[in-house]
Formats: C-alpha cells, sequence, structure tokens
C-alpha cells in the first residue's frame, strides 16, 4: 500500500525508485502519446549508450538556477538525470552553476562556447535567459524545466501539472491534521510555485467536504491568489522564519514550495517538535525521504515531479537524432508527477485515506475530479 501512488510496490530505495519512475515517465515519451519507448541505455542487456557512436562526442550541459545543484529539490533531481545521462548513454558533460540570477546569461553563454549539444536550464527563472541563448545559437539544442513560454524550434519545454499531485498531498495532510489546520507557503510568488499551491488548497477544500470536516488552511488563498511567501529560494533561514509563523498559528502540516528553504522549514519542524509539538512536513519536487534524509522523521509525503528521468529522456531524443520541441507535459495518468509514498510515516494515514487516494487519483486523471491552477500548463 506504500507505494500505490507511485505505482510500485518492490522497494522505497534510491536506485529502485528511480528506475520504477523512470518507466512511468518515459512510458508516453516526452511527447505525451504513443507507445513506451526502449529505455534509456538500449535493450537492457546492461550496455551503456556507448553502443551509439554519437555519444562519444555528444556534449549534455545543464545550467541551475541559484538554488544550485545541491537543493535537495528540482535542480538536484534534474541534475541527477543528467548523471543518469552520462553513466546510461556514455555522453560527456557540463555543469555551470548559477549563484543568482546575474550569472544565467553568462552561464548559458559559457555552455554555447563549449559547443553543448543540449543545454538544460532548470527553472522558470531562466526563461529569459534560455530564450535569447537559443535564439543565438539555433544550431544547438535546449530544454528547459518548468516554462512553457518559449516557442522556438530548438527549445524543449518540460512542465509539469503539478496541482495534480499537491491535491492529493492536500487531501491527506488535511486528513492527519489534528489541529484542524494545515500550512502552505512560496518561495516567490510564480506560476511554478503557486500551481503546487492552488492544487494543495483544493485537496484540503474536497477533503472537507466529502468528510464533513472543516480543515483550514493557512499560507494561501487560491480565489484571490495571495498568501505566504519568503520572496527568495536563497535564503534558507527564511523559510524557517515562515514555517515558524505557519507553526504559531497551528498548522501541524506545512508543505513549502520554496526549493532549498524546504531544509528551513524542516529544522523549523523537528525544533518544534523538540519542544511538544507534532507537526509533519510535506516536501516538493523530489521524494524528500531520499533526497533529504534529514527531514525523514516528520516527512508526511512529497509532491514529485520526475524531472531526472525526463532529463535523461531528453537528451537521449537529441543523441538519438529525435529531438522534438513539442512540449511535455508531465501528469499523474503519464508518471510525469506523483504523490510519494508515507514511507516512516504510513501508519499515520489510515487504511481509508489510503483507499480514497486511490480513488481520487483515478478521478483526476479520467476528470470526473478537477484537479487544477491558473499555472496549470494547458
Amino acid at each position: 500500500m506504500k507505494n500505490l501512488l507511485l505505482n510500485t510496490a518492490k522497494t522505497v530505495k534510491r536506485g529502485a525508485l528511480v528506475g520504477t519512475i523512470a518507466v512511468s515517465a518515459a512510458a508516453l515519451l516526452l511527447t505525451g502519446c504513443g507507445e513506451a519507448p526502449p529505455a534509456p541505455g538500449g535493450s537492457g542487456g546492461g550496455e551503456t549508450g556507448t553502443e551509439n557512436p554519437a555519444a562519444a562526442s555528444f556534449l549534455g550541459c545543464i545550467v541551475s538556477d541559484s538554488g544550485g545543484f545541491d537543493d535537495q529539490s528540482f535542480n538536484q533531481s534534474s541534475y541527477d538525470g543528467l548523471k543518469k545521462a552520462e553513466a546510461d548513454l556514455g555522453i560527456k558533460i557540463k555543469e555551470a552553476q548559477s549563484k543568482d540570477s546575474g550569472d544565467y546569461v553568462p552561464n548559458l553563454a559559457q555552455m554555447a562556447s563549449a559547443g553543448c549539444n543540449l543545454t538544460v536550464t532548470v527553472g522558470f527563472l531562466l526563461a529569459d535567459a534560455t530564450k535569447e541563448a537559443a535564439a543565438d545559437n539555433l544550431d544547438l539544442h535546449y530544454a528547459i524545466i518548468d516554462d512553457n513560454t518559449i516557442d522556438a524550434p530548438n527549445v524543449k519545454p518540460v512542465v509539469y501539472d503539478t496541482a495534480q499531485a499537491a491535491f492529493m498531498a492536500g487531501y491527506v495532510a488535511a486528513s492527519v491534521s489534528k489541529t484542524g489546520k494545515v500550512g502552505t507557503f512560496g518561495g516567490l510568488n510564480i506560476p511554478t510555485v503557486t500551481i503546487f499551491m492552488d492544487g494543495f488548497a483544493d485537496g484540503v477544500k474536497y477533503f472537507n467536504e466529502k468528510q464533513g470536516k472543516d480543515v483550514q488552511l493557512i499560507g494561501w488563498n487560491k480565489e484571490t491568489q495571495q498568501g505566504s511567501f519568503a520572496n527568495t529560494f536563497e535564503i534558507i533561514q527564511e523559510g524557517t522564519k515562515v514555517t515558524n509563523n505557519l507553526i504559531s498559528e497551528g498548522a501541524d502540516v506545512v508543505m513549502p514550495v520554496a526549493g532549498p528553504l524546504g531544509k528551513g522549514s524542516g529544522d523549523a519542524i523537528l525544533a518544534a517538535n523538540k519542544d511538544g509539538k507534532d507537526v509533519k512536513l510535506v516536501w516538493v519536487d523530489s521524494d524528500g525521504f531520499l533526497t533529504a534524509p534529514t527531514y525523514k522523521d516528520i516527512l508526511l509525503t512529497s509532491v514529485i515531479k520526475t524531472m531526472g528521468e525526463a532529463v535523461e529522456t531528453v537528451i537521449k531524443e537529441d543523441l538519438d537524432g529525435k529531438f522534438d520541441p513539442t512540449p511535455y507535459i508531465g501528469t499523474l495518468d503519464n508518471g510525469g508527477v506523483a504523490l510519494a509514498p508515507f514511507h516512516d510515516l504510513d501508519s499515520a494515514v489510515s487504511a481509508d485515506t489510503k483507499t480514497q487516494l486511490e480513488e481520487i487519483k483515478k478521478g483526476i486523471i479520467d476528470g470526473s475530479i478537477k484537479a487544477d491552477s491558473p499555472a496549470s500548463p494547458k
């Protein structure tokens, strides 16, 4: 039952989880339909992609946003996908870590000068720099994570309808709350953040409607699109401050949507629980149980985007001469988004709630349950 939401029932160890998600995320390639392609790396006989003679001269590159590749979130997950492509496909790689927004343009220029066949840019905030670099280097390919604003023949948008999985997180958060209050906050008020918060809000609302409860959501109002923001993705302590405010208002489940600030949120919850509280954490982007194990004892679940698998698949397509600028939209249906297992807090979620989550997932996929956001990719 633990792994029903990721469609895997064998293990929660990192290596096996990556392999399992890769199958579901790549099942419709990155175009949204069709039969499942061969897994990156060949026929499954253990050989790497070096059997493709183009691999030896293929340079796959990545530029982070200001969160860096150790953010235990979407930068790290995307970078893991590049490293896996290096191992599986036999390509060469190059990375540039941005300390702030002023690094975006020069880092992309560095990648173009290096002759990167495909450069992955991580995050909505790199959209302008990516668009400029792609226009200046039409012979090179780009893939941008979490942005769908660029319409260019050499740019592949990779976006996720995270409102779907966040809906499920909001439902389960409301179900385990003892105070009747749950909270969320963002790093910045931008679409790739608020889409999580919208889905979370809808999940709490749906729980109240179906269970006759009145669990309150602190930190976000979907109707007004206003809420709590740290106004940074870089100062981890700001995540601690906002989380402390939510806890002081009574929230006993908190979902930070703020990249590295999730660590600040986790630190605040650990400290609060040491003082007698019983607060739980919901991680985003990656499975925090695996990527942020410091917080595994307080981690209820995670809203996952399978970015690493998407990165590897886009690279393989380009290596095989099949680059396609058609946007990939990750959903519950194609495995691009998912709710992580409950891991060590599995016993905190009732059997009835787990059954309800199965039905909710089916309903979101078939359209009978509406889980969307003004920021949902179209």
